[in-house]
């Protein structure tokens, strides 16, 4: 089955297992998004009705197109402007195209919920890891075994601060005298 879909303001045909190149979208690679703007539909010659195709595609990879040159020039006024652009653009992996009825029977069911014998356990186990856990936006120190302190070496280094002279400071400098022969 093949589907025309529209995305970025452009038209894609597409196919279960294509692989195309759209303005970007939002979301990361292996991420799996629905293409809902489809326009027509069908398999071999027959065509479907579009508006109960769904087309699901996953992200690989969001990346940069061709390097397009932009390069304005007006003869004989030394005007010259070069400018360059790469255009964001994600690439898709076309997953499937088909009813929208059988998506929703394909997509997989969700756990039930832990029965109410085991809710209280459960949630107090939870609420042990949060507690243990950091609060987010909170900067985590490690604690580290302290290091042995170097053995001072007697010598010139060994002054304290305190006792140390203080470095002198250059002479300024005296600015040039005038010449007096001006006239």
């Amino acid at each position: 089955m093949f589907a025309v879909v529209r995305t970025g303001g452009k038209q894609y045909r597409v196919a279960a297992g294509d692989k195309i190149a759209v303005e970007k979208l939002a979301g990361d690679a292996g991420d799996t998004i629905t293409l809902g703007d489809v326009l027509l539909a069908g398999d071999g010659d027959s065509l479907a009705e579009a508006a109960k195709v769904v087309v699901s595609a996953e992200i690989i990879a969001q990346a940069k197109s061709e390097k397009v040159v932009v390069f304005k020039k007006r003869r004989r006024h030394n005007y010259r402007r070069k400018a360059g652009h790469r255009q964001q653009m994600t690439l898709l992996r076309i997953v499937s195209v088909g009813d929208s009825k059988a998506e929703k029977k394909a997509a997989p069911k969700k756990e039930a919920a832990p029965k109410a014998e085991e809710a209280p356990q459960v949630a107090a186990e939870a609420h042990e890891a949060e507690r243990q856990e950091p609060a987010k936006g909170v900067d985590v120190v490690k604690e580290t075994k302290a290091k042995k302190a170097a053995p001072v070496k007697d010598g010139a280094g060994s002054k304290p601060a305190d006792e140390k002279a203080p470095a002198k400071k250059a002479p300024a400098k005296k600015p040039a005298a005038k010449k007096s022969d001006e006239k």
